[in-house]
């Protein structure tokens, strides 16, 4: 991915974004210092089934496809966090995620997303929340 910055108007921003929901302002502009504005163009893949993960991302703005084993599952959009299941369990990537149109993100290496956890009620609620939402869309109960 080609441009990379950090986010300039960090709580205000991020308090409309739906997986920040929750978050107190003071969460929000500590999330605002951990994260970076990442763009990317349609057909960029964001994550590789079968490799290390180190990030995980909220998108912004854009889509994104999940593809397992080449095929696409799901689309992904707005306020969704993407690539945190290889940052919690330390495994590989369970699918590969690809830009169906440009994309906005906000970036969290693995040391940052961990930072988020430790420090962050809202983060962790928020965390399990998609990791539920995960695990019943695929029929795993």
């Amino acid at each position: 991915m080609p441009f990379r910055k950090k986010i300039d108007d960090g709580a205000e921003r991020l308090a409309h974004i739906a997986f920040f929901e929750g978050f107190t302002p003071a969460e929000l502009a500590r999330v605002g210092s951990l994260v970076e504005e990442v763009e990317a163009e349609e057909g960029a893949v964001l994550t590789e089934q079968g490799k290390p993960g180190q990030e995980c991302y909220v998108i912004v703005e854009g889509e994104a496809s999940v593809e397992i084993g080449g095929e696409e599952k799901a689309v992904v959009g707005p306020g969704t966090m993407i690539g945190e299941m290889a940052l919690i369990d330390n495994r590989p990537r369970s699918a590969t995620i690809r830009a169906k149109k440009p994309m906005k993100l906000l970036a969290l290496n693995t040391k940052h997303f961990k930072t988020m956890l430790e420090e962050m009620p809202s983060a962790n609620k928020a965390v399990m929340s998609r990791l539920t939402e995960l695990l019943r869309t695929n029929d795993v109960s």
